[in-house]
């Protein structure tokens, strides 16, 4: 059998916006019956193709790891900027598809019945990574054995993903308890708090911890939770009292209180005095009610502080108008302008938070550090541009974008996003290349 085309693989796309639809006029449709089948098909399909990407994505990362060898790369840049034109062409954060390239890395060399059943489509690519994640500190020949007994049976066929886990936990803990104490500890090195935004204003701030430091933290929240229920004049809920203890616990003051006015918050002055309904910006947040802002500001107001900095924006496109510098690196003003401007990681589809604000052409090359030619960029994205055959430059236009070009010729363009007060849509629709990545 032939390998499908790239036009075959289009063709196909295509195809897929047909099925499911409801029958023309003197058509029959199909029964429930035929309905639940295609729903199987479709699901094993699915699972079949996320293999076939896994293996493509695999070969692309092996051909690229060649390529920067032979140029004379030092080892340790060898596999620079892969992860990040992977994600760019998944629409996916450089982060998940670096999690997707190790995955597929795994499942190619040392995992084959794993793969072989995803590739089948008996398997869901979830399924596989807890499998990979179960195995990861077991020898090669271990993690083969846990492969073959579940992947080269049907097992994998018949178990749920928790059953999928356990069993993976069984087996490796008698092949090599002693690799899996050694995966608990390494776990520990992984412990960090992240934010991540909730509907309505809301925050979830996740701790992951080692587990006895995670149920005494629980522990000690319940038993705040339970002495409050005593007091008659405490009408907060027991989920309430625990999240407002903690709290108090981490910044030292009242949960009712009202925090400093430094959360750089960014909002039109029509919404902050006029009462405009103009949505703010909450970095490390996202948009946020005008009426929420203003109610934020105002609890600060005589109680802590409030510092307002003036940003201006030219007419019509309410772009932050740019700020010099002649030094290379962007001083903090600079700093905090371009971190306004951008709000997040400028890589299309990325959405990391700012960590380095980076010049789109190298300052080797322009001998100036200016707004228009600055960009916020997470950690990731600002060193995968400096890999071999990437480059970037400023995309000319009212609204302030970037252009960058990845090793195989696809050019993705990003656009810092409207600022409260401006127009909704920062994208340019005439643009011939647009951030889809097509091969220039």
């Amino acid at each position: 059998m032939t390998a499908p085309t790239l036009a075959d693989l289009a063709g196909w796309l295509d195809a897929t916006g047909e099925i499911g639809l409801p029958a023309g006029p003197g058509e029959v449709g199909p029964t429930d019956a035929e309905r639940i089948d295609q729903i199987a098909l479709l699901e094993r399909l699915k699972n079949a193709l996320a293999g076939a990407q896994g293996r493509i994505a695999h070969d692309y990362e092996e051909s690229q790891r060649a390529a920067q060898r032979a140029a004379g790369r030092p080892a340790s840049r060898i596999g620079e900027g892969i992860a990040a034109a992977v994600a760019l062409a998944r629409r996916v954060s450089p982060g998940v598809a670096a999690t997707f390239l190790g995955l597929n890395r795994v499942l190619a060399t040392e995992m084959p019945q794993t793969a072989r059943a995803l590739g089948e489509g008996r398997i869901s690519e979830y399924a596989a990574t807890l499998l990979a994640r179960e195995t990861a500190c077991l020898a090669v020949e271990h993690r083969a054995t846990i492969d073959e007994e579940i992947c080269g049976t049907d097992l994998a066929d018949r178990l749920s993903r928790k059953q999928l886990v356990a069993e993976a936990h069984r087996l490796a803990a008698r092949l090599d308890a002693a690799g899996v104490a050694e995966r608990q500890a390494l776990a520990v090195k992984d412990r960090r708090v992240t934010l991540r935004p909730a509907p309505d204003t809301m925050a979830y701030l996740t701790a992951l911890v080692p587990v006895a430091e995670g149920v005494a933290m629980y522990a000690a929240l319940s038993r705040e939770a339970d002495r409050a229920k005593q007091d008659p004049d405490d009408d907060r809920g027991r989920g309430q009292v625990m999240a407002d203890t903690m709290v108090e616990l981490v910044t030292g003051r009242r949960a009712e209180a009202p925090p400093p006015v430094d959360l750089r918050l960014v909002m039109t002055d029509r919404a902050l005095l006029a009462g405009d309904s103009e949505p703010a910006f909450l970095h490390g947040y996202g948009i946020v009610p005008a009426a929420w802002a203003r109610q934020l500001v105002k609890r600060a107001l005589g109680k802590t502080g409030v510092w307002i900095t003036r940003l201006y924006t030219a007419p019509g496109t309410h772009q932050l108008l740019a700020a010099d510098s002649r030094r290379r690196k962007a001083p903090p003003g600079l700093t905090d302008f371009v971190t306004d401007r951008d709000q997040l990681c400028r890589t299309p589809w990325c959405g990391a938070p700012v960590r380095h604000v980076d010049h789109v052409r190298p300052h080797r090359e322009t001998g100036h550090t200016v707004a228009d030619d600055l960009q916020g960029l997470c950690e990731r994205c600002n060193y995968a541009k400096e890999a071999l055959g990437w480059s970037s430059r400023p995309r000319p236009g009212p609204v302030h974008g970037t252009e960058t070009t990845t090793p195989t010729g696809h050019v993705y363009v990003s656009w810092a996003p409207p600022l409260p007060g401006g127009p909704g849509d920062p994208g340019d629709p005439g643009d011939p290349g647009g951030s889809d990545g097509r091969a220039a």
